[in-house]
């Protein structure tokens, strides 16, 4: 589906969030109607799921794989779903992975083991047999600042050589760092940090993974056109005017305030599980004024 080697899982991916009903239970008929606006008309040519916008610690195996089936029903014909396979415990994540495999999702996102802090020989080989585990490719997450341990530059250089590595998510923030990673391997890089989209493109990232494409992935495929086209004065001023949105969606945690922001708009997300806890009345008011400042209208679904 994706002819442009050099963006192996498309240009502007959305983190989704995992729909539940009002007391729970997972909504995979707003999951399919969430990933089929997103794609249709919201400006993604893929999605992420199972994520940790998607509260994937909260979702059984089986969730998970009734997850990846619906979503991959509903858009595999015209976007990329990348399943979120990564966790902690390498054993478990392949099982995930295999899952997705069969649900028929067209690639994984692997986040670097959190909390144990292996170190980087560990890393490799967790990556490396998850890797193996599958016929699917895999996008490396390195985002530190959650995870507790960065995926070191040698150990990037080291995985790229994998056939099925073909690309990270960066959440690191080191702009040197990937920079050269990407000059020494050649690995398609996607920024995982919406607020730094723009400036990521500056050292040859090829898209995004985006939380706010939820809301504004149309604007955020219309900057990346603009800046590869080199008008870098409009993908500037989109930049600009999704400040308020970046900085909205994440004054608290990312997946309270998309799943508040999609609620007001009339979009399938429902609650966030515990120990997640819904946006307050404040926060709810907080970013209404953020949306607004935005451009993003309260009322009427997104076009």
């Amino acid at each position: 589906m994706i002819d442009d080697p050099r963006r192996p899982f498309g240009r502007v991916l959305t983190a989704m969030v995992t729909p539940f009903t009002v007391d729970g239970a997972l909504d995979l008929d707003g999951a399919q109607r969430l990933a089929a606006h997103l794609v249709d008309s919201g400006g993604n040519d893929g999605l992420v799921v199972n994520g940790t916008t998607g509260e994937s610690p909260t979702l059984s195996d089986a969730e998970m794989a009734s997850l990846f089936a619906a979503v991959t029903e509903a858009v595999g014909d015209r976007a990329t779903v990348i399943a979120g396979a990564g966790n902690n415990d390498t054993r478990h994540s392949v099982e995930i992975a295999r899952a997705a495999e069969k649900a028929g999702a067209n690639g994984l996102l692997v986040v670097t083991p959190y909390y144990s802090k292996p170190p980087q020989a560990g890393l490799i080989r967790h990556f490396q047999t998850i890797a193996e585990a599958t016929n699917l490719p895999v996008m490396l997450y390195d985002i530190p600042h959650r995870t507790g341990t960065p995926i070191d530059t040698e150990t990037l250089v080291r995985l790229a050589e994998h056939p099925r590595i073909a690309a990270v998510k960066d959440a690191k923030g080191d702009f040197g760092a990937s920079s050269w990673v990407m000059a020494r391997t050649g690995l398609p890089y996607y920024c995982g940090d919406d607020m730094l989209n723009l400036p990521s493109l500056s050292i040859g990232a090829v898209g995004f993974v985006s939380v706010v494409g939820h809301l504004a992935g149309t604007r955020l495929r219309e900057m990346l056109d603009a800046y590869e086209s080199g008008d870098v004065a409009t993908a500037t001023a989109i930049h600009t005017g999704l400040l308020p949105l970046y900085t909205g969606i994440f004054r608290t945690q990312g997946a309270i305030l998309t799943k508040a922001a999609l609620n007001l708009l009339g979009l399938p997300a429902g609650p966030v599980r515990l120990p997640l806890v819904d946006a307050t009345a404040e926060e709810l008011a907080v970013l209404r004024d953020d949306l607004a400042a935005a451009g993003i209208e309260i009322g009427k679904e997104i076009a």
